[in-house]
């Protein structure tokens, strides 16, 4: 394959991606997995459809530097300066814990000290590209847990510069590896430039090219200074995707940042895609086979040592009990940069072609079994564990409430809700599973309990059998169609007022027979609406009446389109006439206006 048409290979990438992705998805393992058995498939030993994969590692390890520079937009450096005791308080205390624990037991196991401290450095470190992917599609990122996880993510890349400069100081011959420690200071003056130029020149840059009103080349500028980054990082042998992330904190402020990250998205998302695939190829199978004992018992071995030094960590920075495993998990496994440590331990005459062999299968094997435990973390663990600390929460329910109306979720949603009740003299009882959230709240003087509204038991004592009226505003989507199959089931006269998160949400709602369904955005998409027509000269009651009129229109469409909403042709064929309608009616809504102000 390797010596064939570049579009023959592009076909075996996206086949096998379109192929295995979907189908690990509606299994429950999530796209990562899918990626990485499609890896697996077409790699050396599997289909043979790829036999190079170090060459698509390297390339797709650009989905991981355009990832940290997304992720980089986000941070402006006064939020990034405010976190700095977190990264480097936080990200120190997890890799010199996890390195010291790993190699502590690997000196006691009889294993010499330099390779002993090679291996607990390189297995210190955790997969960026696996735990941000998993903390994005699980909405992680703003919680405590996650915020804990980026920091110490962050903080592994920049430890790249001491650990890439110790490496060679163990080589059983110094003299010929070089100066690392001027390396080392060459690399901190590399960064220090990059901060220094980009807040510079990079606004201006940028600003320069936008005038040119091209937005290709807008994007090829996007992508150039991505890569131009990532190769100063690269040229003094420090994470690229270090040099990308320290590139958008610098552009975070800048008023290029929506269309930067409008540029970049897509190219991530492919990529990251191939940097998953490129790690199922790159697992030496053979090597596993040959050394298969010792491979599992270094995988379990160093999952279970920095699973307990990072258990241990989360109970003191103050993870959220709930947030605990998850987060122990995804930085227990091993990391990309990983390959790297070992590879440099090789050149360095540290470390042995076979260990390294050994290493980076049992890294690569981490890195796959990590999303499949989190499977199983989600179907037999985390529940239980939500249960407990339910029980041991301070705010959970302890004794029976009598309120008229229940209110499942209290986030921007529900507190809206709630603060109209409150308003009008109405009581609620509120249940919501963010115990921070619930703290925060209680001191505004919201009475909010801690707990799973989808457990019957819970919702007993919360006053489901007495009261009238329940309110399902969680956020996910599969917990709150759970919500009210329960409800439904158990407390069939309730009278259920729900939240939709998007079309298909609404339709899973109204199959259910709830007839009070709100889609959380359109109500503020069209006050928005009708705040740009009387900017655009509308009469204000006007553009209330066009408004009202659209929603009563768009909320009959949705309703009329309901009961064909598994027949995809007829589903089409109505929204298209739907649409047609409400254009012909405006039409001739503008006529009629026309011919009264004509004289």
């Amino acid at each position: 394959m390797e010596h064939g048409h570049w579009l023959n290979a592009s076909l075996v990438y996206l086949a096998a991606a379109v192929i295995a992705v979907p189908l690990a998805r509606k299994l429950g393992l999530g796209s990562i997995i899918g990626y990485l058995g499609a890896g697996i498939a077409i790699g050396p030993f599997g289909l043979q459809f790829v036999r190079d994969p170090d060459a698509i590692l390297q390339f797709a390890e650009f989905g991981v530097v355009l990832m940290l520079f997304l992720i980089g937009l986000e941070l402006e450096p006064p939020r990034l300066w405010a976190m700095r005791r977190s990264i480097f308080g936080w990200g120190s205390a997890q890799v010199l814990g996890c390195a010291l624990a790993v190699g502590g037991v690997a000196l006691l196991l009889g294993v010499s000290w330099p390779v002993a401290v090679v291996t607990g450095l390189g297995l210190a470190l955790s997969s960026t590209a696996v735990a941000l992917q998993v903390m994005q599609e699980r909405n992680l990122m703003g919680t405590a847990g996650g915020q804990a996880g980026f920091s110490i993510l962050l903080f592994q890349d920049v430890a790249a510069i001491p650990i890439l400069a110790l490496i060679p100081l163990l080589a059983p011959k110094v003299q010929d590896s070089g100066n690392p420690w001027s390396e080392a200071l060459r690399a901190l003056a590399v960064i220090v430039g990059i901060i220094v130029v980009g807040r510079l020149l990079l606004r201006h840059a940028l600003r320069w090219i936008a005038r040119s009103g091209s937005p290709e080349i807008f994007t090829a500028a996007s992508l150039g200074l991505v890569v131009g980054l990532a190769s100063l990082m690269h040229a003094v042998e420090l994470s690229a995707a270090l040099g990308a992330f320290l590139g958008g904190v610098l552009l975070a402020e800048s008023e290029y940042r929506r269309e930067l990250e409008t540029d970049v998205e897509p190219f991530k998302g492919l990529l990251l895609g191939l940097f998953f695939m490129a790690v199922g190829m790159s697992i030496d199978f053979h090597a596993v086979r040959e050394h298969l004992g010792s491979v599992l018992l270094l995988l379990a071995g160093f999952l279970a040592i920095k699973a307990l030094v990072l258990w241990v960590l989360a109970r003191t920075v103050a993870v959220p009990g709930p947030e605990r495993p998850v987060f122990t998990l995804l930085l227990a496994q091993g990391g990309e940069f990983a390959f790297v440590v070992f590879q440099q331990g090789a050149d360095a005459h540290v470390l042995t072609e076979s260990q390294v062999s050994v290493l980076i299968g049992t890294v690569a094997l981490s890195m796959l079994v990590t999303p499949l435990l989190l499977v199983v973390m989600d179907r037999w663990v985390l529940p239980r564990y939500a249960q407990q600390s339910v029980d041991n929460s301070p705010h959970a329910l302890t004794e029976p409430q009598e309120a008229p109306v229940i209110i499942a979720g209290f986030g921007r949603y529900g507190q809206v809700v709630g603060r109209l009740l409150y308003a009008n003299g109405l009581k609620a009882t509120v249940l919501d599973h963010d115990a921070e959230q619930i703290a925060s709240l209680r001191g505004f003087g919201f009475r909010v309990h801690y707990g799973d509204a989808t457990r019957l038991d819970l919702l007993r004592m919360a006053g489901a059998a007495s009261a009238k009226v329940l309110v399902v505003a969680i956020d996910d989507v599969d917990q709150s169609l759970r919500l009210v199959d329960l409800a439904r089931e158990h407390f069939p006269h309730l009278t259920l007022v729900a939240r939709a998160r998007n079309v298909q949400h609404y339709f899973a709602l109204r199959d259910r027979g709830v007839t009070l369904v709100e889609r959380e955005t359109l109500d503020s998409a069209l006050a928005s609406g009708r705040s740009v027509l009387e900017s655009m000269g509308w009469a204000p009651e006007r553009a209330s009446e066009l408004a009202s009129r659209f929603r009563t229109h768009s909320v009959a469409q949705l309703e009329a389109l309901w009961p064909h909403h598994r027949d995809e042709k007829a589903l089409v064929s109505m929204a298209r006439k739907g649409r047609q309608q409400l254009e012909e009616l405006f039409a001739q809504e503008r006529a009629q206006r026309d011919d009264r102000e004509r004289p």
